[in-house]
């Protein structure tokens, strides 16, 4: 066959040699993989990369790479198609459908549907890109004695002409590395040993072997050292357990009108009932919560493309609603020895409850723990007060976790806000691009260095952006000054940016209006009230500027950004949170 022929109407007809599909899932890739087919299959369309996308692309290509009749894909699509233009204060931005004319027809932001930006900045997603493309793959045999497999995916060329690099890490510090040249051939494998003796346990501390394969000539639009894979392993050294200084002045307790204090002459931490924030942490004389936005429960993000194409503004609506405007129905604070506890009970907008107890030891340290009840929780199963009974087995509350115990929830966690000048990130996670649970394959686990400003991702229509999964710690700081940092029972994710949730959430800036697309004379008639939480509003990154503060979302999860298509595709089962559960989490934070 010279030139084979593809037509993607053609389907599995006679006058196509491929078939060539469009947006496939894993799932269904797996099952034509395993079923078997006539000719080779390559969807034409794939992965719609419409904003913050491109979710599931590694389990899509674990069957591609698993079974010979699927041969890959095309991403949908290469560039964000906006224009660049000027405000009136100067600020450049970039336009799309709806930008132009008076009641135009026009697909909105849709168009801007790529892995770069106009501009040609790889989106974050362009990692997890690279990582499943990469035409050489390693796999872990037997990690404790440092065995390890070379896969070689060219199809003509011998791994010898690359070189291989290793380093072993112990929490992001090199312990030690070399480099070797592996004789592969194409399409086999082989394996490599490599020395793992003498790593020791330590509290807090994990190990990792990163590998990469760089060029050692030129190729055509490829220069000597270039990373063309790269991959990483946990090695099965399980660290000690991690402790904290604990010591200081004697707190004492007080509950004075809706306060709950925990102080010292050292430690000062204030929860007011009225509005469920923690409204002070102050250590040492630093305030670390900015305009008394302490901590606060969270399950909202701000919906990206792919959740207003599958309906999740609306549909799971409570769970904004769930994240402002706090029902305490319960709260105390006691001593526990010479530490204070303070535990509050949240009856959320969905009927079920977010328990939260914070342990503020003499030093200042605070012991966070959070519980998620179930949608489906029954009273004789739950543990609380009675008035946290009380409260939540009612008509009312029933018929909210009823509705609520069929959604999920977009995340579980908290946040807060922090001075402007503690913008320095350091962060034992995955990066440094943002990644998410359904797409962080090609962001490895690492030490990083940045800056909440430098976090954001400018996507075209301002949404979700800045995360990253997997945290063990998370420090943020002035500039050689006074910081906090958050150490993970078990991981985290988290965003820390110069902006709200609510900067990114399109429905929030009622300035701009939402992007009726006048395709037909239904869409000519705006009605607003069914347009809420159902079309996105006009925004564009000039309608982002820098807060004087640092907001920090702190998630036992976050959803994934899902992204097999943008008219429907819901962040996969594993990707999701089923509200329908109960979740434990929690994290300590230790002032610096």
């Amino acid at each position: 066959m010279n030139r084979p022929v593809n037509y993607e109407r053609a389907q599995w007809e006679w006058n196509s040699d491929m078939y060539v599909p469009q947006y496939p899932g894993a799932d269904w890739l797996e099952a034509m993989g395993k079923r078997g087919s006539d000719r080779p299959i390559v969807p034409s369309e794939y992965s719609h990369a419409m904003g913050n996308s491109n979710g599931n692309l590694w389990d899509q290509w674990k069957a591609i790479y698993k079974y010979p009749n699927l041969q890959g894909g095309y991403i949908w699509d290469w560039v964000d198609q906006g224009i660049d233009a000027v405000d009136e204060n100067g600020r450049h931005f970039w336009t799309y459908g709806g930008d132009y004319g008076v009641n135009t027809p026009n697909d909105g932001n849709f168009n801007c549907n790529g892995i770069v930006s106009p501009d040609r900045t790889p989106h974050p997603a362009m990692a997890e890109v690279k990582y499943v493309h990469q035409n050489v793959a390693f796999e872990a045999v037997d990690p404790a004695n440092g065995k390890f497999l070379v896969k070689n995916r060219f199809y003509f060329t011998n791994l010898q002409k690359y070189m291989i690099s290793y380093t072993i890490k112990a929490n992001g510090k090199t312990v030690k590395g070399g480099k070797m040249s592996v004789n592969v051939e194409p399409q086999g494998s082989k394996e490599i040993t490599i020395a793992t003796s003498g790593l020791k346990s330590k509290p807090g501390t994990e190990y990792f072997i990163y590998f990469n394969v760089t060029t050692t000539e030129p190729e055509p639009l490829i220069p000597v050292g270039h990373e063309i894979a790269y991959e990483q392993f946990r090695l099965p050294i399980e660290p000690g357990e991690r402790t904290f200084a604990t010591g200081g002045p004697a707190l004492k307790v007080s509950a004075e009108g809706n306060e709950l204090t925990a102080s010292s002459s050292k430690v000062n931490f204030v929860f007011d009932k009225k509005t469920g924030l923690v409204s002070s942490y102050k250590v040492g004389g630093t305030e670390y919560f900015k305009d008394g936005f302490g901590l606060q429960p969270n399950f909202w993000r701000a919906p990206n493309d792919n959740d207003y194409g599958n309906g999740n503004p609306k549909r799971l609506q409570v769970w904004k609603q769930s994240s402002k405007n706090f029902n305490v129905v319960d709260a105390n604070i006691v001593m526990d020895g010479k530490d204070a506890v303070l535990t509050a009970n949240y009856l959320l907008a969905a009927g079920n409850l977010y328990i939260v107890t914070y342990r503020i030891s003499p030093s200042g340290v605070v012991k966070a723990d959070f519980t998620f009840t179930s949608t489906d929780m029954e009273a004789a199963k739950t543990e609380a007060s009675e008035a946290t009974l009380m409260a939540t087995f009612t008509p009312g509350s029933d018929a909210a976790r009823k509705a609520a115990s069929k959604l999920e929830v977009p995340r579980i966690g908290v946040r807060f806000r922090l001075p402007a000048e503690m913008n320095q990130v350091e962060y034992f996670g995955r990066g440094p691009e943002e990644n998410y649970i359904d797409r962080n394959a090609g962001t490895l686990i690492d030490l990083y260095k940045t800056t909440a400003d430098q976090m954001y991702f400018p996507y075209v229509r301002p949404q979700e952006n800045g995360h990253h999964t997997d945290t063990r710690w998370l420090t943020l700081n002035k500039k050689g000054g006074k910081g906090l940092t958050i150490y993970a029972d078990k991981t985290i994710g988290f965003n820390a940016l110069r902006n709200s949730v609510e900067d990114f959430d399109g429905e929030e800036t009622v300035s701009r209006p939402y992007q009726w697309l006048n395709r037909d004379a239904g869409e000519l008639v705006h009605d607003e009230s069914k347009a809420k939480d159902q079309l996105p509003r006009k925004t564009h990154i000039n309608d982002i500027t820098p807060r004087n503060f640092v907001e920090v979302c702190v998630d036992m999860k976050q959803q994934g950004v899902a992204g097999y298509n943008s008219w429907g595709a819901r962040p996969e089962p594993g990707y999701n949170i089923p509200a329908n559960q109960e979740y434990k989490w929690g994290f300590t934070i230790v002032p610096r």
